[in-house]
């Protein structure tokens, strides 16, 4: 077990640790024991010498000390990392429906006191990424609990697939890339990277190597379903389909037909493969949103009265969130243009940085601009098993709204 070295914080880190924020940015440290290697946990103390807690230590990153533990007895063993991976194991298994386990996110870094790491569950594939120089130096055995836990709970795991091949690894001191995580625990024979889920009915084929992120968005689940429940009779426009999933739960909701837009061949594509996989009527459209948007609303084109709005994150930090604002401001206002008296709008955001207020305030500009009135059927966020922590606002960032045209 390694020998903790330890760094003084300022007061304003430790009010904001003792407040349950797990993060302590290196401005705030105010001095630290010498020789400290980067990815060694230390104990986090006040100027006073009070304990605060343990976490990753990386003079490389702008987080400085990642907080894994606020408990001055807690031994960071395999013991302590296989009760991390059980609870949040155990929290998915008691939160999401016996249907939904099989894709589900298992591990969603600090909301699972984890931090640097997310755990995608597709069938018996994990899809893993690592973020955090502490998670990356203990990955052997958190991995190794985690796929003991599951195998002790009756959930198989054939293998895990790593997708590290992210810019912000670098900001961590980290290589990028991509590939099979290695351990006794697993056959090489039973690699793969193509997996078949099956998510509110809908089967899907997700490919962990070259997919987004982990290889499919399992966060907007439950909101699929709530898009789905009022698209019957509807003449359905998703943009920004990605795999289809909206698209596909809409035409199973009923459509009366469902337009997938996406400016990417490899998504249209994909979005194809799954329509016609379940037997489902979508066309998938390659084309940029914004330009289809406009035209549409420029031959004052009235034929869908249904559109849904899935866009990636506009914004990834506060220095480009008045942009994004106008990104997101820009193709809501083109929508509600478009849209018929009467018609429907599913509309959201996957970033923290464009808070809920922010949203909000944008979704009311872009109604007023376009001589509209919107009447709320639904607001939502992000499934459970991407657990929002209250003390941690950066774990709260999918906003979705349902609104009628009035």
């Amino acid at each position: 077990m390694e020998e903790q070295k330890q760094v003084w914080i300022s007061k304003r880190a430790e009010l904001a640790a003792r407040g349950g924020h797990p993060w302590i940015y290196g401005t705030e440290i105010e001095e630290a024991e010498p020789g400290i290697e980067p990815g060694v946990i230390v104990r986090v103390l006040t100027k006073k010498g009070k304990f605060v807690g343990s976490g990753f230590y990386n003079p490389h990153s702008k987080i400085t000390v990642r907080l894994i533990s606020t408990n001055a007895n807690d031994h960071f063993d395999r013991a302590f990392w296989k009760r991390r991976a059980a609870y949040a194991v155990d929290y998915r298994l008691q939160v999401m429906r016996p249907g939904d386990r099989d894709c589900c996110r298992l591990v969603f870094g600090e909301a699972d006191q984890m931090p640097g790491l997310t755990v995608d569950r597709f069938g018996d594939v994990l899809s893993v990424q690592i973020l955090s120089l502490g998670m990356e130096r203990r990955k052997q055995e958190v991995l190794d609990s985690l796929i003991e836990v599951l195998r002790e709970r009756g959930l198989p795991v054939s293998c895990v697939y790593e997708r590290n091949d992210v810019k912000i690894r670098t900001l961590e001191g980290m290589t990028e890339g991509k590939g099979f995580y290695k351990s006794e625990l697993l056959d090489p024979a039973e690699e793969k990277t193509l997996v078949e889920i099956t998510e509110n009915g809908i089967r899907y084929e997700v490919d962990v190597e070259h997919g987004q992120k982990t290889g499919f968005f399992l966060d907007q689940k439950f909101n699929r379903l709530a898009a789905a429940g009022i698209a019957r009779g509807r003449h359905v426009l998703d943009c920004f389909t990605h795999t289809g999933a909206f698209a596909l739960n809409a035409a199973r909701g009923g459509a009366a037909s469902v337009t997938a837009l996406d400016i990417s061949a490899e998504a249209v594509a994909m979005t194809a493969h799954n329509a016609e996989m379940n037997g489902l009527p979508v066309e998938a459209v390659q084309a940029d949103v914004f330009d289809y948007l406009t035209e549409l609303d420029r031959t004052k084109d009235h034929r869908y009265d249904y559109i849904i709005l899935d866009p990636p994150a506009f914004t990834k930090s506060s220095e480009t969130r008045r942009a994004a604002f106008r990104g997101y401001k820009e193709i809501n206002y083109r929508a509600m243009k478009i849209l018929p008296r009467g018609g429907y709008l599913a509309t959201c955001s996957c970033s923290h940085f464009m808070s809920e207020e922010l949203f909000v305030k944008m979704v009311k500009e872009a109604a007023h601009d376009a001589g509209v009135t919107l009447r709320q059927i639904e607001f939502r966020q992000q499934a459970p098993d991407h657990p929002i922590v209250m003390t941690v606002p950066e774990t709260y960032y999918l906003k979705f709204f349902l609104f009628q045209v009035v």
